[in-house]
């Protein structure tokens, strides 16, 4: 029976962060260790905000283009990681979060998630290319198949207003 690792790492996260409080705070004070704690909650922040608009204009652009945004979804949901445990205070999770802003950390992870995981792309309805194949629901018409005036012999036409 495969018991998850899950359960177990969040029972031992607080311990951890707790022990790095207390190794940081002998080193450098009590003050300087809480000041630290609040710095990085505020750098996490403003980094998630800034690199969180980037990656926002990298999704637009591979759209944009026709292209799969997949690398760039998964970017985007590294950093908000990266940010969340940023402002979780802890130093552990803080150097976590700070090799998730770092990019080679991101295709790291981008490498891993994409052997496992099996991406679709269906973005169609937003001018891109499909990559599923055609439903066989296309009508082809020529020139002379189409016209915007109006047909009298159109069944329409013939329903008069009583």
């Amino acid at each position: 029976m495969r018991v998850s690792s899950l359960p177990f790492f969040l029972l031992l996260l607080p311990l951890i962060e707790i022990a790095g409080f207390v190794i940081v705070g002998r080193q450098i004070g009590v003050f300087p260790t809480l000041a630290l704690t609040v710095a990085t909650s505020v750098a996490g922040g403003m980094l998630l905000r800034h690199q969180g608009f980037g990656v926002m204009a990298r999704i637009r652009n591979e759209v944009a283009a026709g292209r799969d945004p997949s690398r760039e979804l998964a970017h985007g949901v590294m950093i908000m990681l990266a940010g969340l445990l940023l402002l979780i205070p802890g130093f552990f999770t803080d150097i976590i979060g700070i090799l998730l802003f770092l990019p080679p950390v991101r295709d790291l992870g981008w490498n891993f998630l994409r052997r496992r995981i099996d991406f679709t792309v269906d973005y169609g309805f937003m001018g891109g290319f499909s990559r599923r194949p055609g439903d066989g629901k296309t009508i082809d018409l020529d020139e002379d198949d189409y016209s915007r005036g109006t047909d009298p012999r159109s069944p329409w036409r013939q329903i008069r207003d009583e």
